[in-house]
């Protein structure tokens, strides 16, 4: 009896045992790479769990890559995967650029890869171009009118420039200046409505994939409509711009017609008191020439005398009558 519990004890052990073993040891992912005719040792795969790396993400790339015939190093791969890379993802990348005859190395899909571009679609881009749509671009030819133009740009990936090239947001810009520019040398509207075309000649000629990660293999105009007569518009502007300025101005003239008027008019007031304090003076000077002997009686009935027959004529002549209501009092209308 106690030999059978001893058995069963070292039977539970072994089991526990090789569980643990086989939990630490991927025993069927080396069977299966032996099987694909990957050489990798055991050992080997112990390394990969205790460095931490689940070596399935190795070694199911690395049989996927010996299957297609690419010649991958699985350190390279296990590097890359340290890196935070995607291996899988590089693998497929180089499976497919081999099929398509496009010459692409480990080395620079992996740095693709870490640069976080996605290698794969890139790969794809460069087999099937794909099509941009830029949105609608307004441009004014030199006769003042408004076009509205809307482009298919169809690029190709450029995997030698993917690494540090620009991005589709360049290419839609680029692309929205050429024809901006191109409307604007335009003479007239009509002559880009009849050519649409010219747009996409000038555009491509300029050589707009310089320094991007793609290349552009035509650009396409789908849209062009008329906008709005903004050289009209910007003369309307500026006419009623000018209207104010004017306006401005005769108002400023005014004021200072207004504001020379109303000095002239305390010039006078002025001048009127000074008449007014002289006038005053005129009796009392008199009577202190009448009274040093200076002026005779006779001499001032005479000085009457003719003031009144001046008064006579400027009434006959129609003229305003000034009289006076005393000797030698103040003159008045």
């Amino acid at each position: 009896m106690d030999s059978l519990i001893t058995l069963l004890v070292v039977l539970a052990l072994a089991f526990v045992a090789l569980s643990v073993f086989l939990s630490f040891v991927p025993l069927g992912l080396w069977i299966s790479a032996l099987a694909a005719n990957v050489r990798v040792g055991i050992l080997t795969l112990v390394g990969m769990r205790l460095r931490r790396v689940p070596p399935s993400k190795i070694i199911n790339p690395l049989i996927k890559a010996v299957k297609a015939g690419i010649d991958v190093d699985a350190n390279k791969l296990e590097a890359h995967y340290l890196a935070g890379g995607n291996v899988d993802r590089v693998v497929n990348a180089l499976i497919a650029a081999h099929r398509a005859a496009i010459p692409l190395e480990f080395e620079r899909a992996a740095a693709i890869d870490l640069a976080g571009r996605d290698v794969l679609q890139a790969v794809q881009m460069s087999v099937n171009p794909r099509v941009i749509e830029t949105p609608v671009v307004a441009g004014v030819a030199q006769d003042g009118i408004e076009l509205k133009a809307k482009a298919r740009v169809t690029v190709r990936a450029n995997i030698d420039r993917l690494v540090g090239g620009a991005g589709e947001e360049t290419i839609i810009a680029r692309v929205g200046e050429g024809i901006v520019t191109t409307i604007g040398s335009a003479v007239s509207h009509k002559n880009v409505l009849e050519n649409p075309d010219s747009i996409s000649r000038t555009v491509l000629s300029k050589g707009l994939d310089a320094g991007t990660a793609f290349e552009i293999v035509s650009i396409d105009i789908a849209d062009v409509d008329v906008g709005a007569n903004i050289g009209a518009r910007l003369m309307a502007d500026q006419a009623e711009a000018e209207k104010r300025v004017a306006q401005a101005k005769a108002e400023e003239r005014r004021a200072a017609a207004v504001a020379t008027e109303q000095e002239m008019k305390a010039r006078v007031q002025e001048m009127r008191a000074k008449v007014v304090e002289a006038e005053a003076q005129v009796p009392e000077a008199m009577a202190v020439a009448l009274k040093d002997g200076k002026l005779g009686v006779m001499d001032y009935y005479n000085m009457l005398n003719i003031q009144a027959d001046t008064g006579m004529r400027q009434t006959i002549g129609g003229g305003s009558q000034r009289t006076t209501d005393a000797p030698g009092g103040a003159p008045t209308k």
